[in-house]
Protein backbone atom coordinates (compact mmCIF):
# COMPACT_ATOMS: atom_id res chain seq x y z
CA UNK A 1 0.00 0.00 0.00
CA UNK A 2 2.84 2.37 0.85
CA UNK A 3 4.46 1.72 -2.56
CA UNK A 4 1.20 2.63 -4.32
CA UNK A 5 0.94 5.92 -2.44
CA UNK A 6 4.55 6.76 -3.23
CA UNK A 7 4.08 6.09 -6.96
CA UNK A 8 0.87 8.10 -7.06
CA UNK A 9 2.36 11.04 -5.13
CA UNK A 10 5.45 11.06 -7.30
CA UNK A 11 3.74 10.89 -10.71
CA UNK A 12 0.13 12.02 -10.46
CA UNK A 13 0.58 15.79 -11.03
CA UNK A 14 2.77 15.21 -14.07
CA UNK A 15 0.41 12.61 -15.53
CA UNK A 16 -2.64 14.83 -15.01
CA UNK A 17 -0.89 17.60 -16.97
CA UNK A 18 -0.07 15.14 -19.77
CA UNK A 19 -3.67 13.87 -19.86
CA UNK A 20 -4.97 17.44 -19.87
CA UNK A 21 -2.95 18.23 -22.97
CA UNK A 22 -4.93 15.55 -24.74
CA UNK A 23 -8.43 15.84 -23.29
CA UNK A 24 -8.55 19.61 -22.58
CA UNK A 25 -10.46 19.21 -19.32
CA UNK A 26 -8.91 19.00 -15.84
CA UNK A 27 -11.51 16.73 -14.25
CA UNK A 28 -11.43 14.36 -17.22
CA UNK A 29 -7.63 14.37 -17.08
CA UNK A 30 -7.79 13.42 -13.40
CA UNK A 31 -10.23 10.60 -14.26
CA UNK A 32 -7.90 9.35 -16.99
CA UNK A 33 -4.94 9.29 -14.59
CA UNK A 34 -7.02 7.55 -11.94
CA UNK A 35 -7.88 4.84 -14.49
CA UNK A 36 -4.20 4.56 -15.41
CA UNK A 37 -3.21 4.00 -11.79
CA UNK A 38 -5.97 1.43 -11.26
CA UNK A 39 -4.89 -0.44 -14.39
CA UNK A 40 -1.22 -0.21 -13.44
CA UNK A 41 -1.77 -1.56 -9.94
CA UNK A 42 -4.00 -4.36 -11.23
CA UNK A 43 -1.45 -5.38 -13.85
CA UNK A 44 1.82 -4.19 -12.28
CA UNK A 45 3.32 -7.64 -12.86
CA UNK A 46 3.29 -6.86 -16.61
CA UNK A 47 5.71 -3.94 -16.13
CA UNK A 48 9.04 -5.33 -17.39
CA UNK A 49 11.35 -2.39 -16.47
CA UNK A 50 12.32 -1.93 -20.13
CA UNK A 51 11.72 1.79 -19.61
CA UNK A 52 11.46 3.96 -16.53
CA UNK A 53 8.24 3.84 -14.56
CA UNK A 54 7.57 7.48 -15.48
CA UNK A 55 7.88 6.68 -19.20
CA UNK A 56 5.65 3.63 -18.80
CA UNK A 57 2.96 5.59 -16.93
CA UNK A 58 3.21 8.47 -19.42
CA UNK A 59 2.62 6.09 -22.30
CA UNK A 60 -0.32 4.50 -20.48
CA UNK A 61 -1.76 7.97 -19.81
CA UNK A 62 -1.39 9.07 -23.43
CA UNK A 63 -2.99 5.87 -24.68
CA UNK A 64 -5.87 6.11 -22.18
CA UNK A 65 -6.41 9.76 -23.14
CA UNK A 66 -6.51 8.84 -26.83
CA UNK A 67 -9.02 6.09 -26.03
CA UNK A 68 -11.13 8.68 -24.25
CA UNK A 69 -10.98 11.04 -27.24
CA UNK A 70 -12.33 8.26 -29.45
CA UNK A 71 -15.11 7.38 -26.99
CA UNK A 72 -18.77 8.30 -27.19
CA UNK A 73 -18.53 9.87 -23.72
CA UNK A 74 -16.05 12.43 -25.04
CA UNK A 75 -18.20 13.28 -28.03
CA UNK A 76 -21.15 13.79 -25.69
CA UNK A 77 -19.09 15.84 -23.20
CA UNK A 78 -17.92 18.21 -25.93
CA UNK A 79 -21.48 19.50 -26.15
CA UNK A 80 -21.36 20.57 -22.49
CA UNK A 81 -17.88 22.11 -22.30
CA UNK A 82 -17.62 25.44 -20.54
CA UNK A 83 -14.92 28.07 -20.46
CA UNK A 84 -13.69 29.30 -17.09
CA UNK A 85 -12.47 32.88 -16.91
CA UNK A 86 -10.21 34.00 -14.08
CA UNK A 87 -11.36 36.94 -11.98
CA UNK A 88 -7.91 38.22 -10.96
CA UNK A 89 -7.65 41.95 -11.02
CA UNK A 90 -4.12 42.88 -12.06
CA UNK A 91 -3.67 43.87 -15.66
CA UNK A 92 -0.46 41.88 -16.19
CA UNK A 93 -2.01 38.69 -14.90
CA UNK A 94 -4.99 39.16 -17.20
CA UNK A 95 -2.80 39.79 -20.22
CA UNK A 96 -0.70 36.73 -19.45
CA UNK A 97 -3.83 34.63 -19.03
CA UNK A 98 -5.14 35.93 -22.35
CA UNK A 99 -1.92 34.94 -24.10
CA UNK A 100 -1.94 31.50 -22.49
CA UNK A 101 -5.62 31.00 -23.30
CA UNK A 102 -4.97 32.03 -26.88
CA UNK A 103 -2.04 29.64 -27.14
CA UNK A 104 -4.08 26.84 -25.59
CA UNK A 105 -7.01 27.53 -27.92
CA UNK A 106 -4.76 27.46 -30.96
CA UNK A 107 -2.87 24.42 -29.74
CA UNK A 108 -6.11 22.49 -29.42
CA UNK A 109 -7.18 23.58 -32.91
CA UNK A 110 -4.26 21.61 -34.31
CA UNK A 111 -4.98 18.06 -35.44
CA UNK A 112 -3.75 15.47 -32.91
CA UNK A 113 -1.04 14.28 -35.30
CA UNK A 114 0.55 17.76 -35.11
CA UNK A 115 -0.36 18.59 -31.51
CA UNK A 116 1.13 15.42 -30.04
CA UNK A 117 4.73 15.86 -31.31
CA UNK A 118 4.60 19.54 -30.35
CA UNK A 119 3.55 18.70 -26.80
CA UNK A 120 6.14 15.94 -26.48
CA UNK A 121 8.90 18.16 -27.84
CA UNK A 122 8.24 21.40 -25.96
CA UNK A 123 6.33 20.33 -22.86
CA UNK A 124 7.77 16.90 -22.17
CA UNK A 125 11.18 17.96 -23.58
CA UNK A 126 11.68 14.75 -25.55
CA UNK A 127 14.13 14.55 -28.43
CA UNK A 128 13.06 13.95 -32.04
CA UNK A 129 14.40 10.39 -31.76
CA UNK A 130 12.42 9.72 -28.55
CA UNK A 131 9.24 11.13 -30.09
CA UNK A 132 9.73 9.04 -33.23
CA UNK A 133 10.18 5.92 -31.14
CA UNK A 134 7.20 6.75 -28.91
CA UNK A 135 4.85 7.54 -31.82
CA UNK A 136 6.31 4.77 -33.97
CA UNK A 137 7.13 7.21 -36.76
CA UNK A 138 10.17 8.05 -38.86
CA UNK A 139 12.28 10.88 -37.39
CA UNK A 140 11.80 12.94 -40.56
CA UNK A 141 8.03 12.55 -40.19
CA UNK A 142 8.28 13.92 -36.63
CA UNK A 143 10.36 16.88 -37.86
CA UNK A 144 7.82 17.57 -40.60
CA UNK A 145 4.91 17.43 -38.18
CA UNK A 146 6.69 19.77 -35.76
CA UNK A 147 7.41 22.23 -38.57
CA UNK A 148 3.82 22.10 -39.83
CA UNK A 149 2.42 22.48 -36.31
CA UNK A 150 4.55 25.57 -35.67
CA UNK A 151 3.54 26.99 -39.06
CA UNK A 152 -0.15 26.45 -38.30
CA UNK A 153 0.24 28.12 -34.90
CA UNK A 154 1.90 31.11 -36.57
CA UNK A 155 -0.99 31.32 -39.02
CA UNK A 156 -3.56 31.15 -36.20
CA UNK A 157 -1.84 34.02 -34.38
CA UNK A 158 -1.47 36.05 -37.57
CA UNK A 159 -5.20 35.66 -38.24
CA UNK A 160 -5.99 36.62 -34.65
CA UNK A 161 -3.82 39.76 -34.86
CA UNK A 162 -5.48 40.68 -38.16
CA UNK A 163 -8.91 40.38 -36.55
CA UNK A 164 -7.91 42.45 -33.50
CA UNK A 165 -6.67 45.39 -35.56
Amino acid sequence: MNEMNQIMNEHSRYLVRIAYLYVKNWSTAEDVVQEVFVTFFQKSDQFRNEASLKTYLTRMTANRAKDYLRSWKHKKDVLFDTVFISSKSTEEVLLEQERLASLEKHLFQLPLKYREPLILFYYDEQSIAEIALYLELNENTVKTRLRRAKQQLKEFFAEEEGVDE
